[in-house]
């Protein structure tokens, strides 16, 4: 196996940074900018990249269109809903301010890229502000904005995401019991574990 090992090993491959395209460079932005705020507006996941002692994580954030909130051009604001109380995300954060988003929006190719730093808040009224069905998130990932970006649309095009045609049979893939009685050695999961999840997914959403 032939390994890169230096950047100009890389920059021999696909050149230096300065030889990049304007097109690649001009649409880098240090804040919101009205395109991208529309962009953040209209957008249900969000995949949210972090880094600790530990290693690093990447954890999947969906809500409602617009649950990422704008406070200001350089601030940003996402409420941390309910999921499995791993907390891998928010211990990152705490310990490594660092953060990264990438934003999908059904139907669209163009994606959204944003880096910066982050902090927890747990401010009453902050809290409250993103209640859903009376439920307040436990926390809220506030997040300064350092470099913002589209991405170009060829990842989704050559995946095809967004193609009704070429989505996956959920029958054919393994269920969440399925896995989990496998890596348990039947200790937990199973089929009663997929019979109940949805209702208690529904009951626990928010």
């Amino acid at each position: 196996m032939s390994v890169i090992t230096t950047i100009e090993q890389l920059e021999q491959i696909y050149g230096a940074f300065d030889e990049i395209g304007e097109a690649s460079t001009a649409k880098v932005a240090d804040r919101i900018t009205p395109s991208y705020r529309r962009l953040i507006e209209v957008s249900p996941f969000v995949a949210l990249a972090t880094s600790g002692p530990e290693g690093l994580d990447c954890s999947p954030r969906g809500d409602v269109a617009g649950f990422v909130r704008i406070h200001n051009e350089r601030t940003l604001m996402m409420p941390d809903r309910r999921g499995n109380n791993r907390v891998d995300s928010l211990r990152n954060i705490v310990r490594d301010p660092r953060i990264a988003l990438l934003f999908l929006i059904p139907g669209a190719g163009t994606t959204l890229r944003i880096n910066g730093a982050a902090q927890l808040s747990v401010d009453p009224e902050l809290l409250a502000s993103f209640k859903v069905e009376g439920k307040a998130p436990r926390s809220v990932i506030v997040m300064t904005v350092g470099e913002i970006y589209f991405q170009c649309a060829r990842a989704i095009v050559r995946s095809e995401l967004w193609n009704p045609d070429r989505r996956i049979d959920p029958a054919t893939l393994p269920t969440p019991g399925q896995i989990l009685a496998e890596m348990s050695e039947s200790r937990v999961g199973g089929a009663e574990y997929d019979r109940i999840w949805p209702e208690r997914a529904r009951q626990t959403l928010w």
